[in-house]
């Protein structure tokens, strides 16, 4: 499948500096940095460098470096915001949506890690 990234989406401003942001973390392949309308006291996004849009797209293409480096950036995160349960935290949520049934809403692969209160259950019914 071939994914059409759009590089004029916000995160792609956020990453090449054109839109500021509350940035928490950046390492070689990953940028995390709080959100604007936060949904928990701890609200952050981790988003890859690479132009990715969704978690499939960059499971299928990214290197193995930038795997690696995304999934310890978002374990920084947890660990930076004190939600990590093996830290004394009391734990956090991860959310990644995906496409229009995912409610995505910016086109670039993003992670919300969410923490500092009880967060109800994943999916209410409609």
């Amino acid at each position: 499948m071939a994914y059409a990234y759009d590089d004029q989406n916000i995160f792609a401003k956020i990453l090449r500096g054109e839109i500021p942001c509350d940035k928490l973390l950046e390492t070689e392949h990953s940028f995390a940095f709080r959100d604007i309308a936060p949904k928990a006291p701890e609200h952050v996004l981790v988003i890859p460098k690479g132009a990715y849009v969704t978690w499939d797209h960059f499971a299928a293409e990214a290197t193995d470096a930038e795997l690696a480096d995304f999934a310890r950036a978002v374990g920084k995160v947890a660990e930076m915001v004190g939600a990590r349960p093996g830290d004394g935290g009391n734990g956090f949520r991860l959310i990644a949506n995906a496409g229009e049934d995912g409610v995505q809403e910016v086109p670039h692969l993003h992670v919300h890690v969410l923490a500092g209160r009880p967060l109800g259950w994943m999916v209410q019914p409609r």
